[in-house]
């Protein structure tokens, strides 16, 4: 059984409809089950959730929360929840406007180093996304022969510590684990060691997380190395967590290191999580 549990479509930053993304996570790489878990959005879940029914795979609705602790972005998976629940699509609508609310100001510290992005350029890329986000200006800019890929634009540009870098809201994150469970979903935290993360997630954040309802740790993940994933299986041991692992794809938009089924979970670890 090969299961990966954590992917984007063109609901947000992914290339692939929902339904594309579906079919080729049955007929390229094999899946039995698949997660759409786009960025702070549920909109592709209808299509996703057809395109499995068609096609005889599982599909898994779930979303990838932008969230904040002690200053670090992290980011939250929440699966199978109540889509409806009033607070959790509240927070995600208020991550989605601020995504929006900071484009033009994108634009303008691009504009500052004579770097001409528009808002309609974006609006090009986007697409049926539910927000214009980082990845989209960074296709507008590879398009107008700015740079060569997205990983050019956020090096340079659209990261952290890049010049055109601007703010957001993002969720709190226990907050956030609270959401998703009060909706009656499951939390696992993605990629916990990269992009800066690990400098908070400690042992001890993950007991305040797990006092919060949080179900798992994305452990196997190509922003960790081996060292990475050993330590967060044993503090996964230690709390009792579920343990997954994914490709977290993005279609072309990210390189073909973090394909479709790149990182599997466990069917073990898996019917722990969803039953």
């Amino acid at each position: 059984m090969r299961i990966d549990l954590h992917t984007h479509s063109n609901r947000s930053d992914g290339t692939d409809s929902p339904a594309e993304l579906v079919r080729n996570a049955r007929d390229v790489a094999r899946l039995d089950v698949v997660a759409l878990t786009d960025h702070d959005a549920m909109t592709g879940w209808d299509e996703a959730l057809a395109a499995g029914e068609e096609l005889g795979i599982t599909v898994v609705p779930g979303v990838e929360i932008s969230t904040t602790f002690h200053g670090e972005s992290v980011h939250l998976l929440g699966y199978a929840f109540d889509p409806h629940h009033p607070a959790l699509v509240d927070e995600l609508q208020r991550v989605l406007d601020g995504r929006d609310q900071r484009l033009p100001r994108i634009l303008e510290k691009l504009a500052e180093h004579d770097i001409h992005v528009t808002a309609e350029d974006v609006a090009a890329h986007s697409g049926d996304a539910a927000a214009s986000g980082r990845p989209h200006v960074a296709d507008a800019m590879v398009a107008k022969g700015y740079i060569k890929d997205r990983d050019e634009a956020f090096d340079g540009w659209l990261n952290t510590r890049g010049r055109a870098y601007v703010e957001r809201y993002s969720a709190p994150l226990v907050d956030a684990v609270r959401l998703v469970k009060d909706a009656g979903g499951k939390a696992v935290v993605a990629h916990p060691w990269s992009r800066g993360s690990d400098r908070v997630l400690t042992a001890d954040a993950f007991e305040l997380l797990v006092d919060a309802g949080l179900d798992g740790i994305e452990a196997d993940h190509n922003d960790h190395d081996e060292q990475a994933r050993a330590g967060l299986r044993a503090i996964a041991a230690d709390l009792d967590l579920v343990v997954t692992g994914s490709s977290d794809y993005h279609g072309t938009g990210k390189s073909e290191a973090f394909r479709l089924g790149a990182n599997l979970t466990d069917p073990e670890q898996y019917h722990r999580l969803l039953g």
